[in-house]
């Protein structure tokens, strides 16, 4: 009689990568907090306790006040001692501050990005439809992050890791003030679209001169808007 062959073992399941581990009950609040103030939902000038935080994430008051005390490092909050922490309005130094910083950065880095690689200019037309397609949906938050990684897209191509890390130093500033121009002045949403596709446009026809003054003109707007009362 012939011999029996025995079926093939199953092929074994693939072995699943690391398991992301679980946020801290820190890292919740500061996420928590972090993200109300640069939508908007914690304005300028709203006073924080530690309670209503601490009910909000479902969490002790102990990493309430470590995340408080890493965001007043970050500047977007005021700590007082039993009463809270202030959320701070955004100030008029620091919006000239970003404003300038942001025009010497970009004009220099948009004049590097010439000629533009392909891959620079397909990942810039994938974040203005990201961007279009936000404003459709009203959903201005997402809109300005779109909108600052257009912007840090062209900075990054520069190659230069020093303005990388400077600018990326401006993030959280620069959403926030975004949010609240666009809250502020709703006309500026399909203005923003049509400016950068003018900075788009330049860059693929390798005009640096034209590129740089496109970026030149949108910020120097978003700069005068801006400097309006913005909390």
């Amino acid at each position: 009689m012939p011999s029996s062959v025995p079926a093939p073992a199953p092929p074994a399941p693939p072995a699943a990568g690391p398991a992301s581990p679980a946020p801290t009950a820190a890292e919740r609040v500061y996420r928590h907090v972090k993200e109300g103030v640069l939508d908007r939902h914690y304005e300028g000038g709203t006073l924080l306790t530690e309670g209503g935080l601490a009910d909000a994430v479902g969490v002790s008051r102990t990493p309430v006040r470590e995340a408080l005390l890493r965001l007043e490092t970050e500047g977007l909050l005021k700590l007082y001692p039993k009463k809270g922490a202030l959320v701070l309005p955004v100030s008029a130094q620091e919006i000239a501050d970003v404003i300038e910083t942001r025009l010497l950065v970009e004009e220099f880095t948009v004049l590097r990005a010439v000629p533009a690689p392909p891959a620079l200019l397909e990942r810039l037309e994938e974040l203005l439809a990201r961007q279009r397609r936000h404003a459709a949906e009203g959903d201005l938050a997402a809109m300005t992050a779109a909108d600052r990684g257009f912007h840090a897209e062209i900075v990054r191509n520069a190659g230069n890791q020093i303005l990388c890390r400077l600018y990326d130093q401006l993030r959280d500033r620069q959403l926030r003030m975004g949010v609240a121009l666009l809250h502020a002045h709703p006309e500026r949403v399909e203005r923003t679209l049509a400016e950068h596709a003018e900075i788009l446009a330049a860059l693929r026809a390798g005009d640096a001169e034209a590129a740089a003054g496109a970026v030149r003109g949108h910020v120097s707007r978003v700069g005068e808007l801006v400097r309006g009362p913005v909390r």
